[in-house]
């Protein structure tokens, strides 16, 4: 039986592309930083098996009718926007993605995200590095809220909410919790309150956002949503970035009807620098590194692979997106390896 043929869009953490290559033909895009063109994707596909992609690389009808051989999409991502499930499920296209391995990751970085805006740790650093820290000590310079005895909103209650509400639980939080399924066996475990988006809007100090992206949370936080907010509030996103309607994000920094923001995702990637939002003091940007820690990148990159070699051995991957797929091609007729 001939070896599967793969196409890797982006050199990814080891082990993940030794192990494609023991029982794959692997084609890849050689770079650590820049994606594939449109064209160059297109062509590359033409005879390959299986494809493992990234978040910024668009997977649709037109690459999926350019890649007749193709079994399996295998993305180096939670998220799968950026992939058409419907068009690849009527082609009996696996979509396979890594949940899971990158959540203490991202729950780490949304506490510390936290605690960046509120106690204004990028303002401080700021000041030294301009040379503007030419005043005495006084009891009013650069203050910030307290954790202890605020109120936590957690908008989504998956994997990474709830590792959020981990971590928080020993700050002295209370905490309110979001999400379209409620979570009775965590509730008393975690000591969280089920409420509506409204009232987690109204009451909470700091509202930090958790859910996938989907067309129901897309613009989930609109002008509506951040009116509600106190002004003293902080909103946190390293969820994806059109959860939030940017324009009406920046209108509510601008105007104060919150204190602050701190955001690692955007509906504009990669942010450019002279972007509204990076003209504001009262906000955080990061460029999507939530998920940035060395470990989670390598335990991403074995999952994607483990799904990819997993379709093509005709076994069920550990993460598969689209379980209809099953009945358009069983497993048994995707076999290679």
């Amino acid at each position: 039986m001939p070896r599967p043929k793969v196409y890797v869009t982006r050199i990814i953490p080891e082990p993940g592309l030794s192990m494609i290559k023991e029982c794959c033909d692997v084609e890849i895009h050689n770079s650590k930083e820049w994606p594939p063109s449109r064209e160059e994707l297109i062509e590359k596909v033409r005879d390959k098996d299986g494809l493992l992609c990234l978040l910024t690389d668009k997977i649709d009808a037109e690459v999926m009718d350019a890649a007749p051989n193709l079994k399996v999409i295998s993305t180096y991502s939670v998220g799968f926007d950026h992939i058409d499930i419907k068009e690849a499920t009527k082609r009996g296209i696996y979509v396979t993605h890594t949940p899971g391995v990158l959540t203490d990751a991202v729950a780490e970085f949304t506490v510390g995200l936290i605690f960046a805006i509120t106690r204004r740790i990028l303002e401080a650093d700021k000041i030294i590095r301009s040379g503007e820290w030419n005043k005495p000590w006084n009891p009013f310079f650069l203050v910030g809220p307290e954790l202890k005895g605020k109120t936590v909103g957690i908008v989504g209650f998956g994997r990474i909410g709830v590792a959020v509400a981990k971590r928080l639980s020993s700050f002295g939080v209370k905490m309110l919790y979001y999400d379209i399924s409620r979570r009775w066996d965590i509730e008393s475990i975690l000591d969280v309150e089920y409420a509506d988006l409204e009232r987690i809007l109204k009451e909470s100090d700091i509202v930090t956002l958790h859910v996938p992206l989907t067309k129901g949370t897309y613009h989930l936080i609109g002008e509506k949503e951040l009116k509600m907010m106190k002004e003293t509030a902080y909103l946190i996103n390293t969820a994806r970035g059109p959860v939030v309607d940017t324009e009406a994000l920046v209108k509510a920094l601008k105007e104060k009807w919150i204190a602050g923001a701190a955001l690692d995702v955007f509906e504009q990637e990669p942010l450019p620098a002279d972007h509204p939002l990076t003209k504001l003091d009262n906000v955080i940007l990061t460029p999507h590194i939530a998920s940035a820690t060395i470990e989670a990148r390598r335990r991403m990159a074995e999952l994607a692979a483990k799904n990819l070699i997993a379709v093509l051995k005709g076994e069920m991957p550990p993460a598969l997106v689209n379980k209809e797929v099953l009945k358009v091609r069983p497993l048994e007729q995707v076999k290679m390896i």
